[in-house]
């Protein structure tokens, strides 16, 4: 079974509120090599205007990958995740992601195209703070490589 194309359109209901903490921008600045004091000190960060500690800019996928869960676990959706390869992330920030923020995320299945037996499969997430305000848009697309049948030489 490939991916279901009748997810195109969908709209997921809002994430449960992500808590943006100081120790995973930390963990997360760390592993991505970012050295920028206001991602660590609170002081830095406050120096620059800021409330806490921020985000690396990248720190958005973190939050949309949690929504989108949602869609990649159903298994009506047919994405079998083993399968799957990260072909595209873009970010639009409309504002720094500090700690303290505390995030939702709405997420919709965009587009699902098929070429070369492979699926592209396109998310955009919409991440809010708790008012509602905009915080970052995250499109997403997804490889979802074909099951091997076979019949092209790969390991069953």
């Amino acid at each position: 079974m490939g991916v279901d194309p009748s997810f195109v359109g969908r709209t997921y209901p809002p994430t449960p509120p992500y808590e943006v903490a100081r120790t995973a921008l930390a963990a997360f600045a760390e592993a991505t090599g970012a050295t920028h004091p206001a991602c660590t000190d609170v002081d830095a960060a406050r120096a620059l205007g800021y409330p806490d500690v921020v985000a690396p800019p990248t720190f958005a996928v973190v939050v949309a990958q949690a929504a989108e869960s949602q869609y990649v676990a159903d298994p009506a959706a047919g994405i079998d995740f083993s399968r799957v390869v990260h072909a595209d992330e873009r970010f639009t920030h409309h504002r720094p992601i500090h700690a303290g923020d505390r995030l939702v995320t709405v997420l919709h299945v965009e587009s699902v195209t098929e070429r070369a037996g492979l699926s592209l499969v396109a998310t955009r997430c919409e991440i809010a703070d708790a008012a509602g305000a905009p915080v970052a848009t995250v499109r997403s697309t997804l490889a979802v490589r074909p099951q091997d049948d076979g019949t092209q030489g790969g390991t069953p």
